[in-house]
């Protein structure tokens, strides 16, 4: 991928506008800090709010489980969990 730059100025109230050029392709959320003197964007990809309660630190222990879970192999297959279910 091409490196796209261009020189941007910090206004008074401290803010930096992204060149058209460079917004079109950009995500909505990123996550900003500092790092050897440079400022960093970094995507951040949206969890959904129904899926939120996965990342709360008191649900770790779920979230292991369910990872774990779903690096197995399926044990039950698609048809007979229809038929647990009553889906026609």
């Amino acid at each position: 991928m091409k490196k796209k730059q261009d020189i941007v100025k910090v206004d008074s109230r401290n803010r930096i506008t992204i060149p058209k050029k460079m917004s079109n392709e950009l995500d909505q959320i990123y996550k900003i800090y500092q790092k050897d003197g440079n400022i960093v964007l970094e995507p951040v990809q949206q969890v959904s709010e129904r899926e939120q309660w996965m990342l709360d630190p008191k649900n770790t222990e779920i979230l292991k489980r369910l990872k774990k879970s779903l690096e197995e192999k399926p044990t039950i297959k698609f048809s007979e969990f229809k038929k647990t279910l009553k889906i026609k």
